[in-house]
């Protein structure tokens, strides 16, 4: 079978386009969002919303040419296996965003009436958003084959987990043993398998 059609400029370009249509759908569902009732401070906010933003510039951005190192090689594969996992990464983090309805929140809060969601993905992990989101750059870091992609992934992880961390405060302090007996049973980023 010849998949070689796909071509880097193809690959990157139906990469852009699925990062876009989770940006619409983000859009989308904002505006159903619940009221909140705390909120972490512009401060917090900007802790891990820059690093976020670093990371897409480096991935999506040029420059730096000391970071234009090529990795993997780019062949067919490298760039069917990039796309497949971008499109998965896109699909989980809309999943997941769906399963969290109106208690969703670009920023770390909590919403009035807040419900712990334990449906959708959320029965196997706690954060799928940013897992789908992770998954959705290696794949695009893949496309891409610059080392510059590669360090915003960890840039974007390390400022998901910081949140994260975050969130599981907020959420611990709300729903306390409700929400001791989900991360018994649920992963972070992966689901739990033990």
């Amino acid at each position: 079978m010849n998949w070689g059609w796909l071509g880097a400029e193809r690959a990157l370009e139906l990469a852009s386009w699925l990062w876009s249509t989770l940006m619409a759908v983000w859009v989308l569902l904002w505006f159903g969002m619940k009221r909140a009732k705390k909120l972490e401070t512009p401060w917090e906010m900007a802790q891990h919303a820059l690093p976020v933003v670093l990371g897409f510039w480096l991935l999506f951005g040029s420059g730096w040419r000391a970071l234009d190192m090529k990795f993997p090689p780019q062949t067919p594969e490298v760039l069917w296996t990039g796309l497949t996992l971008t499109a998965l990464g896109v699909g989980t983090s809309i999943w997941a965003r769906l399963s969290l309805g109106a208690n969703w929140s670009g920023v770390v809060t909590l919403k009035k009436e807040h419900e712990l969601v334990r449906k959708g993905l959320y029965r196997w992990i706690r954060h799928p958003i940013y897992t789908g989101i992770l998954v959705g750059f290696i794949g695009t870091a893949m496309i891409r084959v610059h080392l510059r992609g590669w360090l915003g992934f960890l840039i974007v992880w390390l400022s998901f987990y910081i949140k994260a961390r975050r969130e599981e405060r907020f959420l611990r302090e709300e729903f306390g043993e409700g929400f001791e007996e989900h991360t018994r049973n649920t992963g972070m980023f992966l689901p739990r398998w033990t």
